[in-house]
Parts: structure tokens; C-alpha cells; sequence
């Protein structure tokens, strides 16, 4: 078997880190052509000379000269490529069949689209970049013959426990249902009264998943299912009555897939994130990823609950923004992520940022998305908006 190029965008993160230990563990099958980060200069540099990287992007402004010392520092020959399109340039090298889109946030979204408009296998870690332009990604797959396989754990379980014909048609293939599950983080048992005093290292503290800080947070908040509800929407061509959420603390139980004739098809694994990324490398086939095997008998009673979306407003929001459609959920995911930065930065609290990302739901325009352009232009106005509105909460009352 012809060993398959990886490009790995975002191989400094969790899910980056974890890629390159399944590509190291099978180094017949993939090789590793180009990495990229943002200012994680020396880590990147080591992953470039351990992998042997062809190219690598250092994207963080100024960071390209560090990259540079750092790779002269280890002798290793590595290229890098710089300028404002060096993410999408390495996205679409002829080099690699395969792109890991790990990079958070809204910044992943041009390189992936990219990826996508280049008809590779994108193996699509970032949410956000789904949620924000799903009808943009779900075109280009159509015209240039990309394939999208969802690599957080959820839609990645959606994706396994869906038929191997699914063509995007889910009433054809008797579907009644897409049941994601929340593990409800952190937080799921604490009183209302006590939110209002989390911090920062108690919100990044998750009971079950290795993950970012910013992914921690929207863990604890249920943005994140509220953004994977959205991004299972253009995944799997779902109707919003279609995706439903149930919180399951153990995370063993990845998602379910419910079906006319009253089966319910379960995906369930170890929470690792190894298992995902396995699976989408190597799909159709499967691949040793390294990861600890399911002892059923050793689990305690596996738990599901209804969302409290008293407890949880962000889940209710992202419902609201896919309902309203349009430019709606680039709102969301704009306020989101300025909400949750700033509370990371200790400016507002835990439960504010919910009411942060609802004032912007209130206050920005509704409007259409045509284009890649129409998505930048509303994600920067939402983000001022997001300071403004912030301003406002913090400002001293008279």
C-alpha cells in the first residue's frame, strides 16, 4: 500500500499532537509533508524534524524567523513557507491526500475551505469552520469531489453508526434521528448561585477530555454541542428537528443514530481522541490507534439526561441561531469565541458569557451568506459589536 501525505493544520494542539502519535504509529502507511502552527515555534520545529516535514507555517506575526532558528537549531531542513496565504498554500500542495483541519476557531476556516476546493480528504476538526460556512464547504465537496469526514468525536461517531451508502439523503436511509452527546462538563451537578464564581482553571478543568482552553470552556457552557447541532445540520443534511442532544457524563457513548423500524445505533469508545482521528485516517479502513480497549464489564450505569437549558442558555442560543439561518450562527460562533476569550482573560464571568452572546444575537443584522468574503466581513462586525456590548456590561452604572 502507497504510504498516503498528511498535512497537519494545527499539529501543535491536542488534536494536531494526536495525529502525529497515530501517524507514528503506522510510518509504512502516512508521512507527514507539511505542519503548521501559530507561535508554538519550538514545538513545531521538533515535530518537524521528527516527521521529516517537507514544509511547515509558522503563522503568528513574526514568528516565520523563529521557526527558521529553531529548525536551524535541530539541523533539519524543513521549508518554510511564509506570507498571508502560507496556510492556504500548504492546504492544497499536490503532496497530500489528506488535511488535518485542527486549527480553533474561525482562523481555520480559510485553509480548510481551501482544502476542500482542492477535493482532498479533509479530515475536519474544526467545528467552527462548519458551523460559520457549512453551505460553503458542502458546495465545494459537490463541485471538487472533497471528501469530509467530522473528526471530533461526536459527528465522527455519527458518521460510523450511519450507513456506509449514506449520500447525504437521511429519510432514504430510514433516519429519524441524530442524538448527540454532551458530557456537560465540568459543571453539570453546581448551582446556578455558584456559576457566577467559576474560573478560568475550573472551567478548563474537564471531568473526561483532553482538550484546548477555549474548547474546555465551550465544554462547560454546551456551546459546544450547541456548535456541533449547527455543524451536524450541513455534515449529514439534517433538519434542526432532526438533531437532538442528550447529556451523557461517562463520555462512552460518543453519539447514537435512531432509526425508523426503533433501532438505536451507538458509537462507543474511550474518551480519547486517538480513536476519532484512527478512523478518518484510514477510512474506509481501520487502523491501530493506540488507544486504552473498552472494558464493559469494569463500567459503572451509563447515564443520559435531558440539556437544562437554564443551566445551559448556550445550547438554546445555537438552536436559535440555526433556526434563523443567514448569517445567524457566524454570530454566534464571532460572539462565542470573543465571549469566551474574555472571560479567559478574567474580564467577564462564567455566566456572562451566554448573556454576552445573546445581546450580539440581538443587536447584529440578519443577513444572507453568499460568499467566503460575506463570512469574514459579519465575523469581524460581530466582534466589535462583542466589545462594545462588553463595554457596556462593565461599565459602572450611575
Amino acid at each position: 500500500m502507497a504510504s498516503t501525505g498528511v498535512t497537519i493544520l494545527g499539529s501543535t494542539g491536542s488534536v494536531g499532537s494526536s495525529t502525529l502519535d497515530v501517524i507514528a504509529r503506522h510510518p509504512d502507511r502516512f508521512h507527514v509533508v507539511a505542519l503548521t502552527a501559530h507561535t508554538e515555534t519550538g514545538l513545531l520545529a521538533r515535530q518537524c524534524h521528527q516527521f521529516r516535514a517537507r514544509y511547515a507555517v509558522a503563522s503568528g506575526p513574526g514568528m516565520a524567523d523563529a521557526l527558521n532558528s529553531a529548525l536551524k537549531v535541530l539541523d533539519c531542513d524543513t521549508e518554510v513557507i511564509t506570507g498571508e496565504d502560507a496556510l492556504e498554500s500548504v492546504a492544497g500542495l499536490d503532496e497530500s491526500e489528506s488535511v488535518m483541519a485542527a486549527i480553533v476557531g474561525a482562523a481555520g476556516l480559510r485553509p480548510s475551505l481551501h482544502a476542500a476546493r482542492k477535493g482532498k480528504k479533509l479530515l475536519l476538526a474544526n467545528k467552527e469552520s462548519m458551523v460559520i460556512a457549512g453551505e460553503l464547504f458542502a458546495e465545494a465537496a459537490r463541485q471538487h469531489g472533497a471528501t469530509i469526514i467530522p473528526v471530533d468525536s461526536e459527528h465522527n461517531a455519527l458518521f460510523q453508526a450511519l450507513p456506509a451508502h449514506f449520500d447525504g439523503d437521511l429519510e432514504s436511509c430510514g433516519v429519524e434521528q441524530l442524538i448527540l452527546t454532551a458530557s456537560g462538563g465540568p459543571f453539570l451537578d453546581t448551582s446556578l448561585a455558584d456559576l457566577e464564581h467559576i474560573t478560568p482553571e475550573q472551567a478548563c478543568n474537564h471531568p473526561n477530555w483532553d482538550m484546548g482552553r477555549k474548547i474546555s470552556v465551550d465544554s462547560a457552557t454546551l456551546m459546544n454541542k450547541g456548535l456541533e447541532v449547527i455543524e451536524a445540520r450541513w455534515l449529514f443534511n439534517a433538519r434542526p428537528e432532526q438533531i437532538k442532544v442528550v447529556v451523557h457524563p461517562q463520555s462512552i457513548v460518543h453519539s447514537m443514530v435512531a432509526y425508523r423500524d426503533g433501532s438505536v445505533i451507538a458509537q462507543m469508545g474511550m474518551p480519547d481522541m486517538r480513536t476519532p482521528i484512527a478512523h478518518a485516517l484510514a477510512w474506509p479502513g481501520r487502523i491501530e490507534a493506540g488507544v486504552e480497549r473498552l472494558h464493559l464489564p469494569l463500567l459503572a450505569n451509563l447515564e443520559f439526561r435531558e440539556p437544562d437549558l437554564e443551566r445551559f442558555p448556550c445550547l438554546k442560543l445555537a438552536y436559535a441561531a440555526l433556526d434563523s439561518a443567514g448569517n445567524s450562527p457566524v454570530v454566534l460562533n464571532a460572539a462565542n469565541e470573543f465571549a469566551v476569550q474574555a472571560f479567559l482573560d478574567q474580564r467577564i464571568s462564567f455566566l456572562d458569557i451566554a448573556a454576552l452572546v445573546e445581546q450580539v444575537l440581538q443587536t447584529a443584522s440578519w443577513a444572507p451568506i453568499h460568499s467566503l468574503e460575506d463570512v469574514i466581513e459579519c465575523d469581524r462586525n460581530c466582534r466589535a459589536i462583542a466589545q462594545e456590548e462588553m463595554n457596556r456590561m462593565n461599565r459602572p452604572h450611575a
